[in-house]
């Protein structure tokens, strides 16, 4: 059977539903070809059930300060079994609504693994999918267009295997039955200082391992360093600078330990588990790119601005392209690839102007580029820097830790990045990016009338803070 359609998105992640809805609104007929669950890694094995078990693990650490708003109330207790129902039920709602948005604009999904194929007596350009159902069956569609959207899984550490026991990845993290005693975490990007936030409060004796100078490496060194500091009063080590030796584990009945190195000193680690975070690779092999023109770079599949590949008719998007691998860039790679398969003029995204957002306690969030990068670009920079603790509603909330940075040009004026550690700052970061989106100044932010008391004053102090102008410090 040969299925003819005018886009097939072998993927169903945020990245392919996204594109998919967006072709039905422009009047595609398209498919989506989906091995497991529609929704992909972010709603099934990351963003979403890693984020109910941090708002579980918020909500333990802030049941034992009740005391401290006058409401008396016994120890609390942890319910992990608990914490991990409520985390299905979330992802089950969702993953319905997926299903319901796909059915409501008659976006077909088919069940199987999408392989792409090179030119044959179906196509005579590279293109057509072959779908490889799971009762053995497969069928040939016959897109004009494709978009891969086949996503990533989480890297290993060369040397270390995962045994989904004592050496674990975040998919298995998130089929915990218990919460462990101790775990070393190797890797302290946003995915590593997650799960050591999370399992802290939970009640872990969490070490963090990274190999750069500092955690977050990719965030404000200043940022980072108020997260250590935190988290080093909440009692977590933590080892920057370390390189890990993987041939030094050893599993000896409930323990594993492992040797790291930092310059010339070597220490052994030993916890219940070690969960390895150090980044996810493309999900590509096995589905036929060898057959096509498509240029794989370091394991990434390689795109134009506009997601297309060097197969024309071939368009690719999400982590199976690396660079920033975010749910919310999935989304809008899948439409600005859809938009340029209907022939439309869509913006290419300006990938210093996505937001970014680590879930931890205090939460970090920032849109542009860092001070340093500034610098090594050849900026005279100016910086304002606002702290929490000045703001009322901080105050009033109990969660006074960390503040807003924000880097300017200082000959032009313009932005060029907005930096915030402490309590809610995943959602204030949108006003720095419509900011950075409409070439606001920093003067032009300060200028904006933020309510009081709220905790986004301090975007507005900081703003004044470049000029010299803040008010509340």
């Amino acid at each position: 059977m040969v299925e003819q359609y005018d886009v097939v998105i072998v993927g169903g992640g945020t990245g392919g539903y996204v594109a998919a809805i967006r072709a039905a609104q422009l009047r595609l007929k398209v498919a989506v070809v989906e091995q497991a669950k529609v929704g992909g890694t972010c709603l099934h094995k990351g963003c979403i059930p890693s984020k109910a078990m941090l708002k579980s693990a918020e909500m333990f650490q802030a049941a034992k300060k009740l005391g401290e708003f006058g409401v008396v109330t016994g120890e609390p207790t942890l319910d992990f079994a608990k914490v991990m129902e409520r985390k299905s039920k979330i992802v089950a709602q969702l993953h319905k609504g997926v299903q319901h948005l796909l059915k409501k604009n008659n976006v077909p999904v088919i069940e199987g693994f999408g392989r792409v194929m090179g030119p044959s007596i179906f196509s005579p350009r590279a293109g057509a999918v072959r779908v490889e159902r799971p009762d053995g069956e497969s069928e040939i569609l016959t897109p004009n267009h494709v978009i891969i959207a086949t996503g990533s899984r989480p890297k290993a550490l060369p040397g270390l295997a995962f045994d989904g026991d004592k050496i674990i990845n975040s998919d298995h993290a998130l089929e915990l039955t218990e919460v462990p005693k101790s775990m070393i975490i190797i890797g302290a990007g946003a995915i590593g200082v997650e799960w050591a936030s999370m399992l802290n409060d939970f009640g872990c004796d969490v070490t963090l391992v990274e190999s750069m100078p500092h955690i977050l490496p990719q965030e404000d060194e200043e940022v980072a360093n108020e997260l250590a500091r935190n988290f080093k009063k909440r009692r977590m080590k933590i080892l920057t600078g370390a390189k890990v030796l993987p041939e030094t584990v050893q599993i000896e009945g409930d323990q594993v330990s492992v040797q790291v190195q930092q310059g010339d000193r070597t220490e052994t680690l030993r916890a219940e588990k070690i969960l390895i975070a150090v980044g996810r690779e493309a999900a590509i092999d096995n589905i036929g790119l060898e057959a096509t023109e498509v240029r794989v770079e370091r394991g990434f599949i390689k795109v134009n601005r506009f997601m297309q590949t060097a197969e024309s008719n071939i368009f690719a998007i999400g982590d199976a392209i690396g660079g920033l691998q975010l749910a919310h860039v999935a989304d809008h790679e899948g439409i600005v690839a859809v938009e340029k398969i209907a022939g439309l003029d869509p913006h290419p995204i300006h990938y210093d102007h996505v937001p970014r957002c680590t879930y931890s306690r205090p939460e970090v969030a920032s849109v542009g580029i860092t001070e340093k990068q500034a610098r090594e670009r050849g900026h005279q920079v100016k910086v304002g820097n606002f702290p929490f603790r000045a703001i009322g509603k901080a105050l009033v909330n109990g969660e006074i830790d960390g503040f807003v940075k924000i880097v300017s040009d200082a000959e032009t004026n313009d932005l060029l990045g907005v930096h915030m550690v402490g309590p809610h700052v995943t959602d204030m970061v949108s006003e720095a990016g419509l900011a950075m989106l409409l070439d606001a100044t920093a003067w032009e932010v300060g200028l904006s009338i933020h309510p009081h008391p709220t905790l986004a004053e301090a975007i507005g102090e900081a703003a004044l803070a470049v000029e010299g102008r803040a008010l509340h410090i």
